[in-house]
C-alpha cells in the first residue's frame, strides 16, 4: 500500500487563507467591530492539530493575540519573531464585485477583505508553523509566531498591549519579519525585457494621528459672526493641505531608486522622478509617500442644526513622518493650524530604519532567489506602519517580508485597504515555499 506524500506549506496555504477570509475581523478603530476571537480560535485549533500549544492573550473581551514558540537548535542566538495581524479594515459589500467576507475564488485569485492586508501572510505563517511541527523540524534558532490583534487601529489592543503587559513573551527575540515587503513588481530592463524586482521593506514612516479642535462663539445662523469655529477649522485645513513638505531621500529610498535606475537605464534626480517611478506601476504611490512627510485630512465633524453656528468643529489628520522628523512635523502642523485651533495627538508611533544587510537580510534574499533566481531584490521604505514599531521598543529589528511573486498585470499595491482586494493562488503558494525556506535556514 503506497504512502501518501507529506503535506507541505504550499499544499494548504490557499485553504488556510480562504478560511481566514471568511471570518469577519473588521476593525473600525472605535471598539465596535467583531474582534479577533473567532480568527484566534481558528489559529489555535490549527496549531493544536499538529501538536503545538499556543497561548492566547486578551486585552479586552474579544481582542485576542495568539503566540507560540518553536525552540531552535542554537538557544544562544537571538530568536526571530514571525508575526501577522488578524484584524482587517472594514469593507462595504456594496462597493465590491464579491462578498468581501466569503473567501471567493475567482480568476485564479482569492478575493476578500484581508487577502492583501494581511491574511495572505497570516496563512503563510500558519502553514509554515504547522509544517515545522508536523515534520519535527528544529529551526536554526528560536522562532516566535505571533498573530496580533488590533494592528489596523495602531496596535493599542495588540502589539503595544503585548509589549507593555506581556514583555516576557519576547525574551530572547532579536529580529522580526512581518507584512508589506517581499512582493514583486515587474519592470522593463535596459533591453526591454520584463524583470521582477522584489521590494524588501527595511524602513517605515512614523505615525501621528491628530485631531484639530477649533473653538469659536456659538450663535444664530442669521447673525454675522467673526468667531466661527467652522471657518477657523477650514482655514487650518486649507493651510495644511497647501503646505509643501520638503523632500528628503533616506538611505533605503535612495538605494531603491538607484537599483531601479540600474535595472531600467532611466536616470533620476531630486527634481525629476516621474519617468523612473512610472516603472513601478501601482507601487509608485507607496514610494512617493516616502519622499517627504505627509499630512492628510481624513475626517470632519461640525454643527448640529442648519441655523446654529457651532461653538466647536473638529477634523482628523493622518500624518506620517520620516525617521527623525517627528518634532519638525508636529511644530509645522501647530504653526499651520493657527492660534484658534488646538492640535490634539490621538495616536503616535515611531519611524523605523533597519539596515539592508546582515544575516537575516541575506537569508531572505537567498530564499527568494532560490524560487525566482533571475529576479532583483531592492530595499524600500513603507509609507504606512506595521507592528514592528511596537517590537522595536524592545530592541527588536524588524523587516517587511511577505513574499509574493505577482503577475505583471496585477495592480497589487493599491489593494491595501482598497476595493476588490485579492491575491493570486499561485502567489500564495510561492510565498509559502519562500517563507518555509527562510524559516529552515534563518
Amino acid at each position: 500500500m503506497s504512502q501518501s506524500a507529506p503535506i507541505t506549506p504550499e499544499d494548504e496555504v490557499v485553504d488556510l487563507c480562504r478560511d481566514l477570509l471568511r471570518i469577519d475581523t473588521s476593525n473600525p478603530g472605535d471598539g465596535t467591530g467583531p474582534g479577533e476571537a473567532e480568527a484566534a480560535a481558528y489559529v489555535v485549533g490549527k496549531l493544536r492539530e499538529v501538536g503545538l500549544e499556543p497561548d492566547v492573550y486578551e486585552s479586552d473581551p474579544g481582542r485576542q493575540t495568539v503566540v507560540v514558540r518553536i525552540a531552535g537548535a542554537d538557544p544562544t542566538r537571538p530568536g526571530l519573531c514571525v508575526h501577522g495581524h488578524l484584524d482587517v479594515v472594514p469593507a462595504d459589500a456594496a462597493d465590491w464585485q464579491v462578498d468581501p467576507f466569503a473567501g471567493v475564488e475567482r480568476d485564479g485569485c482569492l478575493w476578500g477583505r484581508g487577502a492583501v492586508d494581511m491574511k495572505d501572510m497570516v496563512a503563510m505563517i500558519l502553514a509554515c508553523a504547522r509544517d515545522l511541527a508536523r515534520t519535527g523540524t528544529v529551526p536554526p534558532r528560536d522562532l516566535l509566531f505571533v498573530f496580533f490583534a488590533d494592528e489596523e487601529a495602531g496596535g493599542v489592543k495588540g502589539s503595544h498591549f503585548m509589549i507593555e503587559h506581556h514583555r516576557a513573551v519576547f525574551d530572547g527575540i532579536g529580529e522580526a519579519i512581518s507584512e508589506v515587503g517581499g512582493y514583486s513588481v515587474t519592470v522593463e530592463d535596459r533591453e526591454g525585457t520584463a524583470k521582477r524586482a522584489y521590494l524588501l521593506q527595511t524602513a517605515e514612516k512614523g505615525i501621528a494621528w491628530l485631531r484639530l479642535n477649533a473653538h469659536g462663539r456659538a450663535g444664530h445662523g442669521s447673525v454675522p459672526n467673526p468667531d466661527n469655529a467652522i471657518v477657523h477649522l477650514a482655514g487650518a485645513i486649507e493651510r495644511i493641505a497647501a503646505h509643501k513638505w520638503p523632500r528628503e531621500y533616506i538611505a533605503s529610498v535612495r538605494e531603491l531608486l538607484d537599483g531601479l535606475s540600474g535595472m531600467t537605464g532611466v536616470g533620476w534626480s531630486d527634481e525629476d522622478l516621474d519617468e523612473l517611478l512610472s516603472h513601478l506601476g501601482g507601487a509608485a504611490g507607496f514610494v512617493r509617500g516616502t519622499l517627504s512627510d505627509t499630512a492628510n485630512v481624513t475626517m470632519l465633524q461640525a454643527g448640529y442644526k442648519q441655523n446654529v453656528i457651532p461653538q466647536h468643529a473638529y477634523a482628523n489628520v493622518d500624518c506620517r513622518f520620516l525617521p527623525d522628523h517627528e518634532d519638525h512635523l508636529m511644530a509645522t502642523i501647530r504653526d499651520l493650524a493657527g492660534d484658534q485651533v488646538e492640535v490634539e495627538v490621538l495616536h503616535r508611533d515611531i519611524a523605523l530604519d533597519s539596515p539592508f544587510g546582515g544575516d537575516l537580510v541575506d537569508a531572505m534574499k537567498a530564499a527568494l532567489l532560490a524560487e525566482d533566481p533571475d529576479s532583483t531584490i531592492l530595499p524600500y521604505c513603507l509609507s504606512g506602519g506595521t507592528d514592528n514599531k511596537a517590537l522595536s521598543l524592545l530592541g527588536i529589528v524588524g523587516y517587511g517580508f511577505a513574499p509574493l511573486r505577482l503577475p505583471k498585470d496585477l495592480d497589487f499595491a493599491p489593494m491595501f485597504h482598497g476595493i476588490d482586494e485579492r491575491v493570486p493562488l499561485e502567489s500564495l503558494r510561492f510565498g509559502a515555499r519562500v517563507l518555509a525556506r527562510l524559516l529552515r535556514a534563518c
